[in-house]
């Protein structure tokens, strides 16, 4: 708990057998965290014997994707303030605590793996990942006229739980893309939101998404037309109220 609000976290997980008992473990050890909801989205054998080794709350969700997986968390989570994360080792539970000082005055915080206070390549994130992610990130920035932002693909973020009663009636992806379309929809939907810093660091295992220069070309140029067909559809709408007017 968190100066009188309920934390939850909720991680998805596909491939994090060797590294997720250790992430919720580090959660809870925070001090501020009350539940750790775990969704198994086909998980590799024998994740759900290390998660049942903690205090963690499982659940199982069979529809594969990105997208299913984090949703069905956080219908299941039950706190004031949600924190999606991933088990993989990249971030780091000690964050926690710099995202719950924002929420006091946001009603959603982005974490960035892209900042000023990263360096230009390291870990999981090099120079052509990281200039894909801060290019894209200012399209949404300049498109929608909104606060800074340097990174779309980043799970680490806090929500308000008024904020997710807001959004979840207008989610529409079930793929890697919701990350991106949880910003997306952060912006057009004029939420107060800010993006802060947080640890990145090499996963424990490989990503199946961009494990290649092939699929990191690929899943760029997938993320910038995302971007745009979204932003097309927001200003048709836009203008569509106006007329109506």
């Amino acid at each position: 708990m968190w100066r009188g609000k309920t934390i939850s976290v909720v991680f998805s997980t596909y491939r994090e057998r060797a590294s997720i008992r250790r992430a919720i473990e580090d959660f809870f050890s925070t001090g501020f965290v009350d539940e750790v909801i775990v969704v198994n989205n086909n998980a590799e054998p024998g994740t759900d014997e290390e998660v049942r080794m903690t205090r963690a709350k499982l659940i199982h969700e069979p529809r594969q994707g990105y997208g299913h997986g984090y949703q069905a968390g956080i219908r299941a989570a039950s706190g004031d303030y949600v924190v999606l994360c991933e088990p993989d080792g990249t971030f780091a539970a000690s964050d926690l605590e710099r995202f719950l000082v924002y929420a006091k005055d946001f009603d959603i915080v982005l974490g960035s793996r892209c900042g000023q206070s990263t360096p230009l390549s390291g870990a999981n994130m090099g120079v052509a990942r990281k200039f894909a992610n801060v290019f894209e990130a200012k399209t949404i920035e300049v498109f929608f006229n909104t606060n800074a932002l340097t990174d779309i693909g980043c799970t680490y973020k806090l929500f308000r739980r008024e904020a997710l009663t807001l959004l979840t009636p207008l989610w529409r992806t079930t793929n890697s893309l919701f990350a991106t379309e949880l910003v997306l929809l952060t912006v057009s939907e004029n939420l107060h939101f800010i993006e802060i810093p947080v640890t990145f660091r090499k996963r424990v295992g490989e990503s199946t998404t961009i494990n290649s220069s092939y699929k990191l070309v690929k899943w760029a140029i997938l993320i910038q037309l995302f971007i745009i067909r979204f932003w097309f559809r927001w200003i048709t709408q836009s203008l569509w109220r106006r007329m109506q007017r």
